[in-house]
């Protein structure tokens, strides 16, 4: 079993900065690709960003690919930066992990955590 524990969000204004943070615990977690996901209020939760398990290979939404940056150390954080932040990017952002994938489908994912809150005001 895999544990996902998000930190980091909170209320920023418009143009700030982000970092989120996702510790894994549980199974060894070499094997496994890990993604970054956002739900808005009233809309479906859509893909921002995932990492191999080596850190190595990376993909982004087309929204993120200029702002956000997906990075992980000791094959168990997986951190989140996101700059420029707009009210548009408020949501909910989870953590998800999956057993050798790293793709953009929400079903690769088998493992989520609790999700965190991000607000930008305008």
């Amino acid at each position: 079993q895999v544990q996902l524990v998000e930190s980091g969000g909170g209320l920023v204004q418009a143009g700030g900065s982000l970092r989120l943070s996702c510790a894994a615990s549980g199974r060894p977690f070499s094997i496994y690709g890990q993604g970054w996901f956002r739900q808005a209020p009233g809309k479906e939760r859509e893909f921002v960003a995932s990492i191999n398990w080596s850190g190595l290979s990376t993909n982004y939404a087309d929204y993120a690919k200029d702002r956000f940056t997906i990075s992980r150390d000791n094959a168990k954080t997986v951190y989140l930066q996101m700059n420029s932040l707009k009210p548009e990017d408020t949501a909910v952002y989870y953590c998800a992990a999956g057993i050798d994938y790293y793709g953009r489908s929400i079903a690769g994912y088998g493992y989520w955590g609790q999700g965190t809150q991000v607000t930008v005001s305008s």
